[in-house]
Order: C-alpha cells, then structure tokens, then sequence
C-alpha cells in the first residue's frame, strides 16, 4: 500500500511505517496521531504508555461532541482511546526499528508524518430469521446491516534538522518540545506535592494525639482532685 507522505526531497532521509485494515475507530487514530505528531520517538511511545494505562486522556479536537471535559487538558475535551494508542504504537515501533536498520538512531528521530484514514467498509449481515420474529418478515433480515469500516496509519521519522523539513514542521516541533518540558516540570512537582502533604499530615495527627493525650492525663488528674476533695469534706462532716 502507497504512502501519502510526498515530499520528494524526503527520500533517504525518512522512515516510513504504516498498518492497515486495522479494525478500529479512524477518528480514535486520527485523535491519536494529532497528539503524537511532531514529537520525540521515545517521549511518544512514554505518553501512548500512560494513555494504555488511562493515566494520561488524549485531546479530542474534531468527533468530540457529548465527550466529557478533562481537568488534565485544561477543561478541554478529551477520551482514553486505549485501542488506537496500542495500534499506533506499533506504528511508532516499527518506524524506529526500519530507522534502526538504515543506520539511523531510531528513538532519537521525531515523528515528522503521522495520519489516519480509512481503508475499506465491508457490510456485516445478521442471520437470517434472527431478527425477524415478530416483524412479519421472516428469512427476510438481510435487508438490516451494519458496515465494518477498517483503518491505517502511516509513521514518518526523520531528523528535526532536516533541510526539508517546511517552516511549520520545525516550529511545531520546537513547540512539542516545549511543552514536553513543562510537562515533566508539572508532573515532577506534583509527585513532591503528595510527600510534602503527607509530612504535614502525620505532623497534625502527632500534635493531635499529643493534644488528645494530655486532654486525658488533666482530666484524670482533675477526677482524682474532686474525688479527694470529696472524701475530706465527708470526713469533716463525721
């Protein structure tokens, strides 16, 4: 299957990967391949990590209508397209390794290309008789079906120094980086957040017990008072 990636001057300088018939949603992949564009081979293949493991959402920007918003994207709509990512991670793994075997250092390279697109709708029919009972129409079910849309992605890695690479290309990588960088100074900080949090915690709980403990011992001292007051005010009264 061709390539949809054309810029002649390209040639020996990117690596290409591409799966097709892939049965999964296109918009999922498209969704996929937006966030992952333009971004560092290793750091992809970290991020489609944590989006497997529904840690991290991907940003809807298209197909996103009644999907919920994501305090991890900034309010923005977002989802977890756990099959998408598995699929284009594959993508990004054979990309690194065609790299690999050209002399190029694969995770070094970034994912210049990256799409999604449909390849081919089958028609899915269910058994006859089935669905007809009860509609008068029976071994007539045919009629009803659903279409199997099937999918592909491509992977393009290449240099971010690359005499070919157009304006846009490095200024969204220059970008992708940034934000990457601001992305593990937040995540750094918010692991330190937790442990300072816990420290301050186990302090108040500390001084509570502290404060519980001789709330006692002044109570019982106070008890022991009024008990002994008591009996010398009986023995006075004898």
């Amino acid at each position: 299957m061709k390539y949809s990636f054309n810029i002649k001057d390209a040639e020996g300088s990117i690596t290409l990967a591409q799966r097709y018939d892939i049965n999964a949603s296109y918009k999922d992949l498209a969704a996929v391949c937006d966030a992952v564009r333009y971004m560092n081979a290793s750091a992809a293949l970290n991020l489609l990590d944590k989006v497997i493991n529904m840690e991290l959402p991907i940003l809807y920007n298209r197909h996103n209508k009644h999907m919920g918003a994501r305090h991890e994207l900034g309010g923005r709509k977002g989802a977890y397209p756990v099959k998408a990512a598995k699929e284009v991670k594959l993508a990004i793994i054979n990309a690194i390794a065609n790299a690999n075997n050209q002399g190029l250092p694969g995770e070094e390279l970034y994912i210049v290309h990256a799409s999604a697109n449909k390849t081919r709708i089958e028609r899915r029919y269910p058994s006859r008789g089935t669905l007809a009972w009860g509609r008068g129409m029976y071994g007539r079910s045919s009629i009803m079906h659903s279409d199997l849309e099937y999918a592909k992605v491509e992977i393009g890695l290449a240099g971010k120094d690359e005499k070919w690479l157009t304006k846009n290309m490095k200024y969204f990588i220059k970008k992708k980086e940034i934000e990457n960088k601001e992305l593990l100074k937040k995540r750094e900080k918010a692991e330190k957040k937790p442990k300072a949090e816990k420290a301050e915690e186990k302090k108040a709980e500390e001084v509570q017990k502290q404060e519980k403990h001789e709330s006692k011992n002044s109570k019982e001292a106070n008890n022991k008072n009024e008990k002994k007051d008591s009996k010398k005010k009986e023995e006075v009264t004898k």
